[in-house]
């Protein structure tokens, strides 16, 4: 009915208009800030009253990410991962009068290693750094430039400090994120991380994943957007809702996990 009647060159621009608002409605572009992009909420539901939660902050940039986490529950463990030798720096800073903060210069990634990682040319530092030149050159539209930096797995690191729980995986690389995930295949497969929180955007289209390679990666797990009052849940995959590059934060919760 609605495609007999609008579907019209004249109604061009309500169908555009309808098109972004339906994609706000459903979690996608609501980047403005942590409250609309229900990443605050989503903290709040999930970490408060927890005793003692572990979280991984992959990409930590300036440690935002890891003082909400403290300020809704100071029992947690944070382990930051930055690995932009200037970024590191300021989140040194800025998160130094939180014990419980533990900030670690690495990259992480599907094996070990070294790795180049591209920034901004002209502005160093900056919370878009990624792996891939592409994404600052070709998204950004910025001269690039490079620093070596050194690559562990999150298998390796569990391994290393003894951890068999991780209640939250967070996970912000710019286009790296299946990467970062390939590394901890054996935690996933054992049911170490309890909730993966991970971006989803035009960054994708750059590292040539899709939505559905993170949902063959995490079988064991159910996955949501965040909106603004909490999660709502992904029920089935479908090309044309999935695989929509722009965006969104996702949370996949371990089938065991009641995080509502």
């Amino acid at each position: 009915m609605y495609a007999s009647l609008f579907a019209r060159r004249r109604f061009r621009k309500l169908n555009t208009l309808l098109f972004d608002l339906g994609l706000r409605g459903l979690g996608i572009l609501n980047y403005q800030d942590r409250n609309i992009s229900g990443e605050l909420m989503f903290l709040r539901q999930y970490l408060k009253g927890k005793d003692n939660p572990v979280v991984l902050d992959v990409g930590a940039n300036g440690g935002d990410y890891s003082r909400d986490v403290v300020a809704i529950n100071p029992s947690g463990v944070i382990f930051a991962f930055e690995p932009h030798p200037l970024t590191f720096e300021k989140l040194v800073s800025n998160v130094k009068a939180h014990k419980n903060i533990r900030p670690l210069n690495h990259a992480v990634g599907d094996r070990p290693g070294r790795q180049m990682l591209y920034d901004r040319c002209l502005e160093v530092g900056t919370a878009h750094a990624s792996m891939f030149r592409e994404v600052i050159e070709d998204i950004h539209k910025a001269q690039s430039s490079e620093n070596e930096v050194t690559i562990i797995t999150l298998d390796e690191f569990i391994e290393e400090q003894g951890l068999t729980r991780v209640d939250l995986l967070k996970i912000d690389t710019e286009g790296y994120e299946l990467n970062v995930l390939k590394g901890g295949t054996k935690a996933i497969r054992s049911g170490t991380f309890k909730a993966i929180q991970f971006e989803f955007n035009e960054m994708n289209v750059v590292s040539r994943v899709f939505f559905r390679d993170f949902m063959e990666m995490l079988p064991q797990y159910e996955f949501h957007r965040m909106l603004p009052g909490g999660l709502q849940r992904i029920d089935r995959y479908s090309p044309v809702r999935c695989e929509v590059f722009a965006f969104q934060n996702i949370v996949a919760t371990f089938r065991e996990e009641n995080c509502h």
